[in-house]
């Protein structure tokens, strides 16, 4: 490499992660990919939980051919940047029922000699009410890891967590988990899930997603969250673009920006792995999937420069969360 290429800083990380074997992208909802139009862009006004049941209506009316080339125009974006490994939550409930199940098994047959495909079923209509039970256990054969949205069951967190985890160990598979969304310091998702963590000893085996509250609480809670995520081997995925756009707020909280503390979780030697979340949709009209956008977010948010940690965690931090090395 000559010294006008070490100079250009861009290139000089993205050879490194082409080294360590390719972008690995954590974390994405390829079910809903592209699926934004102009009719509902005004919909990516409304508050998260809204838009929770708002994409109701494309569940039910997409066919499983839909969400297929939904799913396939997106990953093939992907394998143009280099992503070798890619993790999808897909929504498996009484709305679209196994379609999305379906549209990734095919996903998965026609795209497995291309890179390593991980599928996660999304607890959008949660686990508590028998009719989402009944769809959230149906997915449980298919997909490689086991998703979890407590806030979805609001006010019945712990028993939320207690389906997800009871299953993960009869299953043996992992857990990732949506937590600590709102940027706000009075949510503390991800103290609840390390508790569990710890109750049903599956150490290494659980993974925070988003985690972006953890900012907004004081340092001393936050060196105890590290201590304890640290002591029961949580991972965390963050997701930069999806939450830089929180929400202004009265709310007292530390200054800070609205992500995980990346740069505190590891050095306190929590691995931290990197996704696009949501592509192109009513969650995120305007996301267009680039990992290097997602990765220079996080090193602009956190203020932090060091390369070699960059490169781990778009490429090897993603693989441990993944349960794919250890």
């Amino acid at each position: 490499m000559n010294k006008k290429q070490d100079w250009n800083l861009k290139n000089l990380v993205l050879e490194k992660i082409k080294e360590q074997g390719g972008w690995v992208n954590a974390h994405s909802h390829l079910d809903r990919a592209y699926s934004i139009n102009p009719q509902s862009l005004e919909l990516g006004n409304e508050h998260l939980h809204k838009k929770w049941t708002l994409v109701d209506g494309l569940k039910k009316s997409s066919t499983i051919k839909q969400i297929y080339d939904r799913m396939a125009f997106a990953l093939e974006r992907q394998l143009e940047q280099g992503v070798t490994v890619l993790a999808s939550f897909i929504d498996v409930d009484e709305v679209v029922k196994d379609k999305a199940m379906k549209a990734a098994q095919k996903l998965k047959e026609n795209y497995q000699k291309d890179l390593k495909l991980v599928f996660i079923n999304q607890a959008l209509k949660g686990v508590l009410n028998p009719q989402a039970r009944f769809w959230f256990e149906e997915a449980l054969g298919f997909v490689d890891i086991i998703g979890g949205l407590p806030g979805k069951d609001a006010g019945q967190e712990a028993e939320h967590l207690d389906v997800l985890f009871a299953l993960a160990k009869k299953h043996k598979k992992m857990v990732h988990v949506h937590v600590d969304q709102l940027n706000s310091p009075k949510e503390k998702e991800t103290e609840l899930l390390i508790k569990k963590t710890q109750e049903y000893a599956l150490g290494g085996r659980v993974v925070a997603v988003h985690a972006v509250s953890l900012a907004a609480q004081p340092v001393k809670y936050r060196q105890k969250i590290y201590q304890e995520m640290q002591k029961n081997q949580l991972m965390v995925i963050v997701c930069p673009t999806a939450w830089i756009d929180s929400r202004r707020s009265e709310e007292l909280a530390p200054i800070h920006n609205a992500i995980a503390p990346v740069e505190e979780l590891l050095e306190a030697k929590i691995p931290v792995g990197l996704g696009t979340d949501n592509i192109a949709d009513i969650y995120k009209p305007f996301s267009d999937g680039e990992m290097w956008t997602e990765l220079r977010f996080l090193l602009e948010t956190c203020h932090f420069y060091d390369i070699k940690e960059l490169v781990n965690i778009a490429t090897i931090n993603g693989r441990k969360a993944l349960g794919l090395i250890t």
